[in-house]
């Protein structure tokens, strides 16, 4: 079976991070390494993670030097990463039982290195655990397939989903930005033409409308999306403002979910 690495970023995480890593412990796929950076908290999450990490042998916490960020954190994650593919989960979200074990049986025909599911959202004051989810209608439904052009116009991956190959794409780091990192991941390992193709099957939990979540509120990512146009992209003025008007449509539909 091949070994998944799943990086995690935590910082402050305590309330929700024991649901989360439980969730991917509890995954029908079991060869897995649970790779967990804590960007330096001010709370009980190291301590819970060292707990964590004693109950079972694949979580493998580190802490940070110093608070570098989330893109830093899964960098730092992906370094130690000896996988065959690497995927990627926040400590406030959740993966139901099978995700692993049917994304892959899909990455093995799917024909690209990347690939990604549907998902559901859940309310912020959830506290249950994966198992415990009762499926909803609050889905946010993958294409089945969406390539560089049309990731411009808006990020169609679920971070939570997202799976790549690292035999393929190498043990590839997040650009360190402040926002939207792992949107200029995906983009960065389709920008030569590769597509990212979805099963689009509902397999993870994100928790909405976090409190203090810079995405929670969408005309706050407005400069971070110009700013991934305009510096990593390199697109012209024109490119990346048709770009952002399409992410806000998009990200407005999203947001009625």
């Amino acid at each position: 079976m091949p070994l998944v690495s799943v990086v995690m970023p935590v910082h402050n995480s305590a309330a929700t991070l024991g649901p989360a890593v439980r969730s991917v412990l509890a995954q029908t796929h079991t060869d897995l390494e649970l790779l967990i950076t804590d960007d330096a908290s001010s709370d009980d999450s190291m301590d819970l993670l060292k707990e964590l990490a004693r109950q079972d042998e694949r979580v493998l916490p580190e802490a940070a030097a110093r608070q570098g960020g989330a893109a830093r954190a899964r960098n730092l994650a992906i370094a130690r990463a000896r996988g065959d593919y690497i995927a990627f989960l926040d400590s406030d979200d959740m993966w139901l039982p099978t995700k692993l074990e049917k994304q892959l049986a899909f990455a093995a025909t799917a024909g690209t290195p990347l690939t990604f599911t549907s998902y559901y959202k859940m309310d912020a004051l959830y506290a249950g655990e994966a198992a415990d989810f009762v499926p909803n209608g609050r889905v946010v439904w993958a294409p089945e397939h969406v390539d560089y052009r049309a990731m411009l116009v808006h990020d169609h991956i679920g971070a939570l989903t997202a799976m790549y190959d690292r035999r393929v794409v190498g043990a590839k780091p997040m650009p360190d930005m402040p926002k939207r990192q792992d949107y200029a991941l995906w983009l960065s390992i389709m920008r030569d033409g590769t597509p990212a193709r979805a099963l689009r099957e509902p397999l993870a939990v994100y928790r909405a409308q976090r409190a203090g979540s810079l995405s929670s509120n969408k005309l706050a990512l407005v400069p971070y999306n110009w700013n991934l146009y305009r510096r990593h992209e390199e697109l012209s003025v024109f490119r990346s403002a048709r770009a952002l008007a399409g992410a806000a449509w998009h990200s407005l539909r999203k947001s009625r979910i």
